[in-house]
């Protein structure tokens, strides 16, 4: 090996190891939150580093041994410094992991549940543009928020688009790339552009197609 070779190797080596104690000195934690001042982080929770953007942290909540990804971006209301009021805004439960590269953006309610893993990529939030008058561009239209609850045990799949008012029930699986919208039921599987259940659970029949039973000669 080439004295050149050997010194690549050690630069190489040096630099990752460099990086992987900048990434433990990064993180966030309780016991290390840099500039950040959550309304709750729970005991064992760690946002990963790098992060994304964060602000409106204090109307965040994170709960514990919830581990958030690399450049995991959470937002509560539209700028920095915002007076969003009394109540917490973005919820995250206990035992979560959010999956890199996820967009939480929060302005009125979004509460997820425990549990609930998610893919890379994932956008959720509760607010989009209003389109009430066609002369003047969408962007300068005044928003509007409705409420997001994704339930206890479910799953989001990469690059799953949550829009505003959708509600979850528990243990719901997203397919990767579905965008949902509207109240679905616990234990069913969604997918599709706009996203419809395609299977679903029942302690009768276990999964099935939506309204459809086996048979009895295939229960038997």
């Amino acid at each position: 090996m080439s004295l050149r070779d050997v010194l690549r190797r050690t630069v190489g080596l040096l630099i990752h190891r460099g990086w992987a104690a900048v990434s433990r000195a990064g993180a966030i934690t309780p016991r290390s939150p840099g500039p950040y001042r959550f309304r709750r982080l729970g005991e064992g929770a760690c946002l990963s580093f790098p992060t994304g953007a964060i602000f409106g942290e204090a109307w965040i909540e994170i709960g514990e041994y919830t581990l958030v990804g690399e450049r995991v971006s959470i937002s509560a209301g539209m700028i920095p410094g915002q007076d969003l009021g009394p109540e917490s805004i973005v919820t995250i439960g206990r035992g979560c992991s959010i999956g890199r590269g996820t967009h939480i953006v929060g302005h009125q309610s979004i509460e997820i549940g425990d549990d609930v893993f998610t893919g890379p990529y994932v956008y959720i939030t509760d607010q989009n543009h209003s389109y009430d008058d066609p002369d003047t561009p969408i962007g300068r239209q005044w928003p509007r928020n409705n409420p997001v609850v994704i339930g206890s045990g479910s799953w989001l799949g990469a690059g799953a688009i949550i829009l505003p008012g959708t509600r979850l029930g528990p243990h719901t699986v997203v397919a990767g790339g579905a965008v949902v919208r509207g109240e679905f039921p616990g234990h069913c599987v969604l997918a599709g552009v706009p996203a419809r259940v395609v299977k679903e659970y029942s302690p009768t029949h276990g999964w099935h197609a939506p309204d459809a039973r086996p048979l009895l000669s295939d229960a038997s």
